[in-house]
């Protein structure tokens, strides 16, 4: 008896081992963050030309063109237009009846039968499942964030990064975003809708006090984890 409580303690005491392990918080997330910090552009001065002329070629701006981000160090401002809408449900239903009538047994010839009635069998079985689920879920994010060309790869792409935070009363928010931005797509106010940043990644979060009380405490999450057996 003394062993198999021992036991039930040991085992609970692995399982809140595990859950302790499973639910290390991340790291919390900071300001300046050196991933996210703008790339600066080396400062490089082109030896004059002897053309006997002040006009150089290389810094030549068409009459019609317009200044856009397009070369390393350069700054986009991203307009956040984020919205997604689910809706999901499902209905399965199955039915099966089984039916099965014995003949009455004879015996030399004669019905078996039991104070004058003759014996007889019958089985009748049958079985229903009906399932209904459903799901709903809508997004929406927006705002602005500007954020600085980090490579320009050869086809012209610029791939962009950053990060803005916002200093609350109990907290900071902050905004982070990655990705892939074609030039043409920048307006000529320097400016492009989200949707247009390929393999876009967008984080929107907080830290703080205000952020800590919408977080599971870790028995919560330990109980509603996979590791919960019931």
């Amino acid at each position: 008896m003394f062993t198999s409580m021992w036991q039930k303690i040991a085992l609970a005491a692995a399982a809140l081992s595990l859950a302790a392990c499973a639910s290390t918080p991340q790291p919390t997330p900071m300001p300046d963050d050196p991933y996210y910090a703008p790339v600066m552009p080396e400062e490089q001065l082109d030896p004059p030309v002897p053309n006997g002329s002040l006009f150089r070629g290389q810094n030549i701006n068409g009459l019609y063109s317009d200044i856009k981000a397009r070369d390393l160090g350069d700054i986009i401002t991203v307009q956040l237009q984020e919205q997604t809408t689910a809706s999901k449900s499902a209905n399965t239903g199955s039915s099966r009846n089984t039916n099965i009538d014995l003949p009455t047994p004879t015996l030399f010839g004669r019905d078996v039968s039991f104070r004058g009635n003759p014996l007889s069998a019958q089985l009748n079985g049958g079985t229903d499942f009906n399932g209904a689920a459903s799901a709903d879920q809508s997004n929406q994010l927006q705002g602005e964030i500007t954020v600085a060309v980090i490579r320009v790869l050869p086809n012209g792409n610029l791939i962009v990064r950053g990060e803005k935070w916002l200093t609350l009363n109990n907290g900071e928010e902050y905004v982070r975003l990655t990705g892939i931005v074609r030039p043409q797509d920048v307006r000529s106010d320097n400016t492009i809708q989200s949707n247009r940043v390929a393999n876009a990644r967008i984080e929107y979060s907080g830290t703080g006090s205000l952020a800590n009380t919408q977080r599971e405490g870790w028995l919560t999450r330990f109980f509603n984890g996979p590791i919960w057996p019931f």
